[in-house]
């Protein structure tokens, strides 16, 4: 790591399950809670890999499922830091499912979740800042920017009443 940051690709991460009847309800669609847990399993691989210390889920910011995932699909969830601040980090969210019968692969959903970095006594730490190399690397870092903005926004007016 350099001191003036890390760059995305070091903590991208690509996770890669098949769907199973134990994922599902009876009908055999996926619950969503499934694929929240894996979406925050795949969320804090890259803000380890990102930090290297232990970080714990701050926030998810809405989740819309644009589409069912079935059992026997095999579902991807791709995953990278969009943006860091002093103790926290954003980090984005991809999930596809892919019908292993037809080969056919669809955008299921895409989440945000932030991630804080704790030291040795559990508490906030500041992390690496990232470095956007790619033209959507620097687009996603941008909106990210934006996002944290309305975060802030909202915990204020939650706050103050």
């Amino acid at each position: 790591m350099s001191n003036n940051g890390k760059k995305v690709s070091e903590s991208s991460t690509t996770l890669v399950r098949l769907m199973m009847p134990n994922d599902a309800n009876p009908s055999g669609n996926v619950f969503g809670g499934t694929i929240l847990k894996l979406m925050d399993e795949v969320g804090s691989i890259v803000a380890f890999k990102h930090t290297r210390m232990n970080v714990v889920t701050a926030s998810v910011d809405r989740m819309n499922f644009f589409a069912p995932v079935f059992v026997g699909n095999l579902i991807t969830l791709k995953s990278s830091v969009n943006y860091v601040g002093h103790t926290s980090m954003e980090i984005g969210v991809r999930i596809e499912a892919t019908d292993l019968k037809t080969g056919k692969t669809t955008h299921t959903g895409s989440c945000f979740l932030t991630y804080v970095a704790l030291d040795s006594k559990g508490k906030p730490t500041p992390v690496p800042k990232i470095i956007p190399e790619t033209a959507e690397e620097k687009r996603r870092y941008r909106q990210a920017i934006a996002r944290r903005k309305l975060r802030e926004a909202e915990i204020e007016a939650l706050e103050s009443g």
